[in-house]
C-alpha cells in the first residue's frame, strides 16, 4: 500500500479508540487493522496501523485467531490443518487442538435434494462481531482521524455467495457521499489521488482483504475478507 501521511487534529490520538481511556495513563501499542493474521506473506508495505491501549489490543487476540481459523475451515470445508489454504489458519489449527475441536463441533452435514452432502457451519457470532467492530473502528480512525466510540446502529455479516444480486450490488457499490473528507485526512488524499482505491474500496491485499469507509450522516465501514465474508458497520444517524 502507499504511504499516506495525515494532518488531522492530533488530539484525537489521545485516547484508545476501543475503550476511550486516555493513552497517556496506559501502556499503548500499535495495532494493525486488519491484523496480519488475515493477510498473506509477503505482507503489503505500509499496512494501516493505529495506536490503542495494550489491554484492548491483547484482548482481541483469541477472537482474531478464532475468526481466521473458522473462516479457513469454512472455505475449504474442513478443520484439518493440511487442507487449509490460508497459512495462518493452518498454524492456528495445528497449534490449538481445543479450538480445532470447537470449530469441528460447529459443523453439521445435510443431504441435498439430489443426494449430495452439504455442510453447515454455526459461527460464534459475538466473537466475529467483536473483530469486525474492532477493525471497523480502526479503519474509520486511520482514514478519517476520527474515533467512533459509540454503539453502532447495526453490524451486518454475511457470506457473499448467499447474497441476492441486489444485496451484492449494494455491498460492492460504495457511496462515498457528496462531501469531501476532512482536510488532512488520508481519505481526502485517496479521493484526490486514487491511491489504493478501486470503486471506493481500499485494497489492503488483492483477493484477501479490502475495506471501504464513507462519512455522510455518521460513519459507514464495510470490509470483505478472503472474498468470502462481507461485513458492514453503520454508525449513521
Amino acid at each position: 500500500m502507499h504511504q499516506i501521511e495525515e494532518f488531522v487534529d492530533e488530539r484525537q490520538n489521545s485516547w484508545c479508540i476501543h475503550c476511550g481511556e486516555w493513552l497517556a495513563r496506559l501502556e499503548a501499542n500499535c495495532d494493525h487493522v486488519p491484523s496480519k493474521s488475515f493477510l498473506l506473506k509477503p505482507y503489503p508495505a505500509n499496512l494501516p496501523v493505529v495506536k490503542t491501549c495494550r489491554s484492548c489490543n491483547d484482548g482481541f487476540s483469541l477472537d482474531e485467531e478464532y475468526l481466521v481459523a473458522f473462516l479457513g475451515s469454512v472455505i475449504v470445508g474442513s478443520t484439518e490443518p493440511k487442507r487449509q489454504a490460508h497459512p495462518a489458519a493452518k498454524r492456528i489449527l495445528t497449534r490449538n487442538k481445543k479450538l480445532k475441536q470447537q470449530i469441528q463441533r460447529a459443523k453439521s452435514e445435510y443431504k441435498t435434494a439430489n443426494g449430495k452432502t452439504g455442510l453447515v457451519w454455526k459461527p460464534e457470532q459475538e466473537r466475529i462481531i467483536r473483530i469486525v467492530l474492532k477493525n471497523a473502528r480502526g479503519h474509520a480512525f486511520f482514514e478519517f482521524g476520527e474515533p467512533v466510540l459509540r454503539t453502532p446502529k447495526h453490524v451486518r455479516i454475511a457470506p457473499l455467495h448467499i447474497l441476492t444480486a441486489e444485496q451484492r450490488s449494494q455491498v460492492d457499490n460504495v457511496d462515498l457521499g457528496h462531501y469531501w473528507p476532512e482536510v488532512g485526512s488520508r481519505m481526502l488524499t485517496r479521493a484526490v489521488t486514487g491511491k489504493d482505491l478501486s470503486n471506493g474500496w481500499i485494497i489492503v491485499q488483492e483477493g484477501v482483504y479490502r475495506y471501504a469507509v464513507a462519512q455522510t450522516r455518521g460513519m459507514l465501514v464495510r470490509s470483505v475478507l478472503f472474498e468470502y465474508l462481507a461485513t458492514e458497520v453503520n454508525w449513521n444517524e
